[in-house]
């Protein structure tokens, strides 16, 4: 499929670039119009080209004078008129305005065509540096090869062809010189133009990509506070609305309200990290509930949850995280989707280059073929700092939730 840009695009993306304006007003003019550029070189060459052509050597047999009288004319108008291509294909007036070049060779006064000033500089600008050297250098030895002929055989004189190829090397060497300097800086504005343009693609797109990461970071987070804090908050209003012991009821009551004012920090806290106003809230993750602070808070809601703890560490940021959310999700899962539960058991195994959680309960009556928000967002934190995941249906009619996470220090990242 080819993809066009309209004008509108490129002076949109010119003016996010903030591109200086170009010097000189007739660069700009030129520059506005190509095509007012082209007719007027070509009319210059015409001119200066056109007149010496008539004049064709009388030392020619007269049928051979007759014939260039009408051809080289003809063949000079055509040469011109290539010159409009000169942008699109430089090579086409390149080759062109050196057969001019060499069927000057049979003219009375030869001298040095503008068509080779013109098409050796366009050849230079708008093709390349190496292309214009060596098509000079093709094109000069060509032409000097063709006017050594013609002097050897007798066709024309020494001084002739000397004549013409001096003439032919001093204007294409000027044509190539200045071409070469301004295609060089044309190409190397344009590099610098197009790498401005990419960097500002890429800014865009790691502006994308770290809003989509933080939206991801705040959503895991938004999960794992809310819905573990409801569930356990209504659990506990579950019970004191069962219970007939006002004690209890009171102490359900309290452990719910407690329950709930924790949320609602925590919630502020990570709310607060939208507000563009307060450069001092910090961007990092929230720093979780310890694991033992989940489990005795499952406990006050009535819920039969046991912790084992086998070894200790000093656990980086980033893993302690990872440890603390993946034992929240497991316990709330098993709160959320476990009824008719008996125990769920919590099992936390320090070792020597990692941490291993494990979270088990029974009671679960049916399996979920796609996994939801929790286990997703569970699973992208665990892989952040480079550990496994794995939860499923076990024997007995048991959920497991178990993840590996390396306690290596390089994986401490925010």
């Amino acid at each position: 499929m080819i993809r066009t840009r309209s004008r509108s695009t490129s002076v949109r993306e010119d003016e996010e670039l903030r591109l200086p304006r170009p010097p000189g007003v007739f660069r700009r003019f030129w520059a506005r119009h190509p095509r007012v550029a082209d007719v007027l070189i070509a009319l210059v060459c015409l001119f200066l080209s056109l007149t010496p052509a008539t004049r064709i050597n009388p030392a020619l047999p007269t049928p051979v004078s007759m014939i260039l009288a009408v051809l080289l004319p003809a063949a000079v108008v055509g040469a011109c008129v290539t010159l409009f291509w000169r942008r699109r294909a430089p090579l086409v007036p390149f080759v062109a305005s050196f057969s001019i070049e060499a069927a000057f060779l049979f003219i009375e006064m030869p001298v040095g065509t503008p068509l080779v000033l013109a098409t050796c500089y366009s050849l230079a600008v708008y093709g390349s540096s190496a292309a214009a050297w060596k098509g000079f250098a093709i094109a000069l030895a060509s032409l000097t090869a063709f006017a050594g002929l013609l002097t050897v055989t007798g066709v024309i004189s020494l001084q002739i062809a000397a004549n013409s190829v001096i003439s032919s090397l001093a204007l294409g060497l000027i044509g190539t010189l200045i071409g070469v300097n301004v295609g060089g800086r044309k190409r190397y504005l344009a590099a610098v133009i197009d790498r401005s343009r990419q960097l500002l693609v890429e800014r865009d797109q790691q502006a994308q990509l770290a809003a989509a990461a933080e939206r991801a970071r705040i959503a895991r987070e938004m999960h794992d506070i809310v819905s573990h804090s409801l569930t356990v908050i209504v659990a506990l209003s579950e019970g004191a609305a069962a219970t007939s012991d006002p004690a209890q009821a009171r102490a359900a009551s309290t452990a719910s309200a407690e329950t709930a004012r924790s949320a609602l920090t925590e919630m502020r806290s990570m709310l607060g990290v939208l507000r563009a106003d307060d450069d001092s809230l910090p961007l990092a993750p929230l720093g979780a509930p310890s694991p033992h602070e989940t489990v005795a808070t499952a406990q006050r809601a009535g819920f039969p949850v046991s912790l084992t703890v086998t070894g200790s560490a000093d656990l980086p940021v980033a893993v302690a995280h990872a440890v603390s959310r993946t034992v929240q999700e497991g316990v709330t899962n098993a709160m959320r989707h476990a009824p008719s539960l008996t125990s769920i058991a919590v099992q936390l195994v320090h070792e020597r280059d990692g941490v291993t959680v494990e979270v088990t309960n029974d009671g679960v009556t049916a399996s979920t073929e796609t996994p939801g928000f929790g286990l997703r967002g569970l699973s992208e934190r665990v892989a952040h700092v480079n550990g496994s995941i794995a939860y499923g249906p076990s024997d007995g009619g048991r959920w497991s939730l178990r993840a590996q996470i390396p306690t290596d220090e390089r994986v401490e990242r925010p």
